[in-house]
């Protein structure tokens, strides 16, 4: 049975029964009842229903305009929903204080700052901001995170090299480099891959996913590629016009009438001779 109705899809083919069972067993980190939010006579999300289990890679697919970054934004604070509630590990979402938010939750925004002129240590090292403050010394530990997280990216080799002499793939791991050093238990990443090639999108999700997993943290990811989402995310969360069309795990979400409500054009799911996974190809 499928139903679009924002509820678990059945009906996909088989089912990954451990994907499944881990998600049953995941404490929420985020909760979101009847959220709303618009700007004007524009509805963003409109009666959004939501938990984002802890220790999980969530992934926000559907098309443009469906509402995926402004969910990022509300689950990072940058705004506040004109109606509904959102909880972040059981605490209503307004009541954290901004520095013990951010030693919780490190957010990635489609459009990152400039780094005109940074180096690449420095702008790992602006990720343990939230522990120390702007008048704090930068202390052993500090440092300590700091260069695990650049040894874990693999980007130690480019600390005293400007940000912007890099690639786009380096210069992603940099990022993300600066948030693991946050020492966060949830990344926020709003399209990480936008603008990189496919060796590169597969470098930097397989470091998020690792990094997850070796850490035991959450990682909430929009996407537009559904074939990247069901290779890398344990759940998958589909809107379009700002509502949750359909969740569940990827062998739930990976059938041609899922994938034609989600993306509104005929799909085929092949499954990979090689690995066994379905993909999804338009018609």
């Amino acid at each position: 049975m499928n139903d679009h109705n924002g509820i678990l899809v059945r009906g996909a083919g088989n089912i990954d029964k451990r994907a499944a069972h881990a998600d049953a067993q995941a404490p929420a980190l985020f909760e979101l009842d009847k959220v709303r939010f618009a700007v004007g006579a524009t509805t963003l999300l409109d009666d959004v229903d939501l938990s984002i289990a802890s220790e999980r890679v969530t992934g926000l697919i559907g098309h443009n305009g469906s509402g995926k970054t402004t969910l990022m934004r509300l689950l990072a604070r940058l705004q506040e929903p004109g109606d509904g509630r959102i909880r972040f590990a059981g605490k209503p979402l307004a009541s954290w204080r901004p520095r013990d938010f951010a030693q919780q939750v490190a957010h990635l925004p489609q459009y990152t700052p400039s780094t005109d002129g940074m180096l690449v240590r420095e702008l790992v090292a602006l990720g343990r901001y939230p522990w120390h403050g702007s008048l704090g010394a930068f202390t052993d530990t500090d440092r300590q995170k700091v260069a695990d997280a650049m040894r874990m990216t693999d980007v130690s080799r480019y600390a005293d090299r400007l940000v912007d002499s890099l690639s786009g793939g380096e210069r992603q791991r940099v990022w993300l480099a600066m948030m693991i050093a946050q020492d966060s238990a949830c990344l926020l990443l709003d399209e990480p891959t936008s603008a990189l090639d496919i060796a590169h999108q597969i470098e930097v999700l397989e470091r998020v996913r690792a990094l997850c997993e070796e850490r035991r943290m959450a990682a909430v990811i929009v996407l537009h590629d559904i074939n990247m989402a069901a290779r890398f995310c344990d759940h998958i969360v589909a809107l379009r016009s700002g509502r949750v069309l359909m969740q569940g795990t990827p062998a739930e979400i990976m059938s041609s009438a899922n994938l034609e409500a989600i993306y509104g054009v005929p799909m085929s799911v092949l499954n990979d001779p090689a690995t066994g996974r379905a993909i999804g190809v338009p018609q």
